[in-house]
């Protein structure tokens, strides 16, 4: 390709707009933050939502669609949810996220911090490290 040429953009997913999906994918976040033991103000900002939005999903109102961002990051938080029930057996399967962690990746912090700091990027991280640990790439 030519240095000219501008690069190709990638695909634009298009919003969720499927009232079903959507409350699937909602419930699904809702729930992993709950089990997780994380505060309506940690799972709203872990899914880039006011706490009001935050409010609705949780009590199975919201009525809205879920962009690129949102899905992202719905992926996200429910692969982590997996690989830690596939990674432990015991108390670390919820109690992990909210953990200080003296790994590199954390510095003394919890996932949760880290995640909620470093947006999506961050989330793909911590993503990586559970499937890392468990033995995959």
């Amino acid at each position: 390709m030519p240095a000219s040429a501008p690069l190709p953009q990638p695909e634009r997913m298009a919003p969720i707009r499927d009232r079903d999906q959507v409350a699937a994918i909602v419930k699904a976040v809702v729930r992993a933050t709950e089990a997780w033991g994380l505060t309506n103000a940690e799972g709203a900002a872990l899914f880039d939502v006011p706490v009001a939005t935050w409010n609705r999903m949780k009590a199975e109102s919201f009525n809205g669609n879920l962009d690129q961002d949102k899905v992202t990051r719905a992926s996200l938080l429910i692969g982590i949810y997996k690989g830690l029930r596939l990674l432990f057996n015991g108390p670390l399967t919820f109690g992990w996220v909210r953990t200080d962690n003296a790994g590199p990746l954390f510095g003394g912090r919890s996932p949760a911090e880290i995640m909620i700091r470093g947006g999506i990027p961050a989330m793909m991280q911590v993503r990586q490290h559970i499937d890392a640990l468990r033995g995959g790439n």
